[in-house]
């Protein structure tokens, strides 16, 4: 009797588990059982990881046996068990000392040639590896790079089943052809969700650099409004007719968003690595994320879903970027409902029959939305033809508490025509608003030392009531708004948020009456005769 064990990953989610692959070999008439909850492509394994063994120049042990994956209550799923499946049953084979695979965790498909195929969500499965104590992996050479980003960790990129096998057995390492110049390799099929294409909204939206604010015409609020909103993390509703710019903005917010953390890029990657949508040739995602659905996408695709497992939707891969929702009142009313949970903890918890999982969702939402069905209803002489009960069941597709958690609501104004063709309504270009957005950041994050936020937007407001408290008299404006009625006690708390923010932007040390003014003038859309900060105006 032969025996031997290796280790691979199971995601759940965003979030692996180490899996223990045990291979048996007893006397009796040849089969292969393949135990511990697969999935129908982790069952077809038996027949690529034969065919691999015996194309790599190696004996199919003519045995019984059995290949258990352990913990068995964990369900598992996809090809990336293949390689430690091989190479168990060549070590209970004894073609490979067991005593080498003990501490090994390998994640790779294996083709019929015995080739090693790249799969999705390396990133977050060597760093369960880290985490439950491994320090060696082994993975496909093309996803190298990205495993290489955990930290102290060795990584042994191969291109084949017959590298590996030499390099646990001291033998000469055979060399593979490498693919040809000049044609696309289809090794890195596996890494891309079919369909995950920009067009979809489920990948990374623009990283043109030619998107400058500076080429916004006019919109001085709007623009002053979208500084606040990068500079604390504050979720943004645009307001207006068609043609204004609303979805030139939204797009703009990206370039002046600061570049994430180190940890915060290893977040969005594993991410953008498990959702198939991580650019061949960048392991590592520096820039904050855009994602743009169409207002066709379902419930599921925006805060994940599909069959078995969860996988992340929109706001998860929108998690440390931005979230946009343009024409929101299209959406269906119960997929806009669905992101009130995501919007407040930052993270979405979903209950299948296969599994409970939590997925990463910290993410800043921007709205854009038409007065009316056709738009003109707040246009001078446009001819809007819509009554009255139409419009207001068109506005009313954007709830109430949906809406209650928006910090900022800004009405975009009609571009004039001296702005747009007499070029004295252009503002400032990307690259000094988001200095000051830095600056802020900065700022905030200096008062946030030793706590577990990082922005305006996160603190609770508690804590922005009792430990750091505005200028005197500054929230008697606020008071008169919540004996009014304007405001909930979380528009209080998201009215302080914005007025720290304010602050921060402004280089004061705490919010002012005219901080908080700004700040219920850009949440009610009440005017205050607040002046807009001077820096936003061209």
């Amino acid at each position: 009797m032969g025996f031997a064990r290796t280790c691979s990953v199971a995601l759940v989610g965003v979030e692996g588990v180490v899996v223990e692959v045990q291979a048996d070999l007893e006397p009796g008439v040849a089969a292969f059982t393949l135990v511990g909850l697969p999935d129908k492509s982790l069952a077809e394994s038996r027949d690529r990881v034969r065919a691999a063994v015996v194309n790599s120049g190696d004996t199919w042990p003519q045995k019984k046996l059995t290949v258990g994956l352990s913990p068995a209550s964990v369900p598992k799923s996809g090809a990336g068990f293949d390689l430690a499946i091989a190479c168990a049953i060549l070590g209970a084979a004894e073609r490979i000392d067991p005593r080498e695979l003990t501490d090994l965790v390998m994640i790779g498909e294996l083709g019929l040639d015995g080739r090693v195929r790249p799969v999705r969500g390396i990133l977050p499965a060597v760093l369960a590896a880290a985490e439950a104590g491994y320090e060696q992996v082994v993975v496909p050479e093309q996803t190298a790079a990205e495993a290489g980003l955990v930290p102290g960790i060795s990584v042994l990129g191969v291109r084949s089943l017959r590298q590996l096998v030499a390099v646990l057995t001291d033998e000469p390492v055979p060399e593979e052809e490498p693919a040809e110049k000049g044609r696309p390799d289809a090794m890195l099929a596996g890494l891309v969700v079919p369909g995950a294409g920009a067009g979809t909204g489920l990948s990374p939206g623009p990283r043109d650099t030619d998107l400058d604010l500076v080429d916004v015409a006019g919109q001085h609020a709007a623009r002053a409004a979208l500084e606040i909103a990068a500079a604390g993390g504050h979720h943004l509703l645009l307001s207006g007719p068609p043609g204004a710019g609303k979805t030139m903005l939204a797009e703009r917010l990206p370039g002046i968003l600061p570049p994430l953390t180190r940890q915060e890029s290893l977040e969005v990657t594993a991410v953008h690595s498990v959702a198939g949508i991580l650019p061949p040739g960048e392991p590592l995602v520096r820039r904050a994320p855009y994602c743009a659905p169409h207002h066709s996408a379902t419930m599921q695709s925006l805060v994940g879903g599909g069959n078995g497992l969860p996988r992340p939707g929109a706001v998860s891969v929108a998690h440390r970027g931005v979230l946009f929702l343009d024409e929101a009142p299209e959406f269906a009313g119960k997929a806009l409902d669905a992101l009130r949970q995501p919007l407040e903890s930052g993270h979405v918890v979903i209950a299948r029959s296969a599994g409970v999982i939590r997925l990463p969702a910290r993410f800043q939402m921007i709205l854009a939305a038409n007065p009316c069905p056709c738009g003109r209803h707040t246009l001078h002489g446009a001819g809007c033809e819509c009554p009255a009960s139409m419009i207001r069941r068109y506005q009313a597709r954007l709830s109430g508490p949906l809406l209650d958690r928006v910090d900022l609501r800004v009405e975009v104004e009609p571009v004039r025509r001296e702005d747009l063709l007499g070029g004295g309504g252009r503002g400032e270009p990307s690259a000094l608003v988001a200095e000051r957005v830095l600056a802020a950041r900065e700022r905030t994050a200096r008062r946030l030392t030793d706590t577990p936020w990082n922005s305006n937007s996160e603190v609770p407001g508690h804590e922005l009531r009792t430990r750091w408290l505005t200028a005197p008299g500054a929230l008697t404006g606020a008071e008169r708004d919540m004996e009014r009625g304007l405001l909930t006690a979380r528009g209080l708390d998201r009215v302080l948020r914005v007025a720290w923010t304010i602050a921060d932007l402004a280089g004061a040390d705490r919010p002012d009456e005219g901080h908080v003014a700004l700040a219920l003038e850009l949440r009610t859309g009440i005017s205050r005769g607040t002046p807009i900060p001077a820096g936003s105006m061209p």
